[in-house]
C-alpha cells in the first residue's frame, strides 16, 4: 500500500502510512473511526497537526467523500480533533479527548505498551468503587445485604471453575448498585468493560491468588454489613489495587 498523497499539486502530510487502504465493505464508516482514533491516539497524527482533506482519506480508506465526512465528525465527538471552516481538520491535545468513550479507551488500552494506562485505569477504579463501598456501608437493606452475601458464596462455589469471573464481577456490581451512585456506577462499568477486553488487563491466574480475592471481597462485605464506612472503602480500594499488581507484576513490568 502507498501512502496517502494527494491526486494533484503540492505533497500533503502522510499518515497511516502503514495501513492497509480498505476495500467497501460494510459498516465502512465504523471502521475508518476506528482508524482514525488509532492513528491520533498512537501519535501517527500529533497534535496540532491536521488531517488530510476528505479526498486523499476517501482514497486512502477507499470510500467515498460522504463517509469521510461522517466519520470524522464522529472523531470531532469523541474530542480528538476540531473542524474549522478554511483550515482544516485539526487534532487536538490528548487532554481534549472523550477518554470514556469506547472507541477511544479502546485505543489507549490495546495501544498503551507500558500499561501506563491500565495503572491509572486501577487507581481511578479503586476511587470510585471505594466510595460506593462505603456508601453501601452507610446505607443498606436487609435484602441487599442478603444479595451482596450470595454473591460471595457463588464467587466460593465457582472457585474451581469458569464461573468464578463472572461471579467476582456480580459481587462489585451488586456493590455498585447497592451505593444508589448512577453517575460512579456508570463510570466504573464502562472502565471495567473495556479493560476487561485486554489479555493484559485480566492476566494469569492462580489458585493462591482466587483464594487471596475471596479473602478481600470477604473483609469488604463485613465492613458493610457492619456499617463500618472507612472500613468498607479502604478495604475496596486495597483489593482492587492488590488485585491489580497480583496480575500486573509477574508478566508487565515498566522499563
Amino acid at each position: 500500500m502507498s501512502e496517502l498523497s494527494a491526486p494533484a499539486g503540492p505533497a500533503e502530510p502522510t499518515i497511516f502510512g502503514s495501513s492497509p487502504q480498505r476495500a467497501p465493505a460494510a459498516r465502512l464508516g465504523v471502521a475508518v473511526v476506528h482508524d482514525l482514533v488509532n492513528a491520533i491516539v498512537t501519535g501517527e497524527v500529533q497534535p496540532g497537526q491536521s488531517l488530510p482533506p476528505e479526498g486523499v482519506l476517501a482514497q486512502h480508506f477507499g470510500v467515498s467523500r460522504t463517509v469521510i465526512r461522517e466519520s470524522v465528525k464522529r472523531v470531532e465527538e469523541k474530542g480528538l480533533v476540531t473542524i474549522a471552516q478554511g483550515r482544516g481538520t485539526e487534532v487536538l491535545p490528548s487532554y481534549s479527548w472523550n477518554l470514556l468513550d469506547p472507541v477511544v479507551l479502546s485505543a489507549l488500552v490495546d495501544n498503551d505498551d507500558t500499561i501506563g494506562v491500565l495503572d491509572e485505569l486501577a487507581v481511578v477504579r479503586g476511587a470510585l468503587e471505594g466510595s460506593m463501598a462505603a456508601a453501601a456501608a452507610a446505607e443498606h437493606t436487609d435484602e441487599e445485604l442478603a444479595t451482596l452475601r450470595e454473591r460471595l458464596e457463588h464467587m466460593n462455589e465457582t472457585k474451581n471453575g469458569r464461573g468464578f469471573d463472572q461471579a467476582d464481577v456480580d459481587f462489585h456490581l451488586t456493590v455498585m448498585a447497592m451505593s444508589k451512585n448512577l453517575l460512579a456506577q456508570n463510570i466504573t462499568k464502562i472502565l471495567y468493560t473495556r479493560a476487561r477486553e485486554s489479555a493484559r488487563f485480566v492476566g494469569a491466574t492462580s489458585d493462591e491468588a482466587i483464594q487471596l480475592t475471596l479473602d478481600e471481597h470477604a473483609r469488604v462485605l463485613r465492613a458493610i454489613e457492619r456499617g463500618d464506612i472507612v472500613a468498607a472503602e479502604n478495604a475496596m480500594r486495597e483489593h482492587i489495587s492488590v488485585a491489580w499488581q497480583r496480575r500486573r507484576l509477574p508478566t508487565h513490568r515498566k522499563g
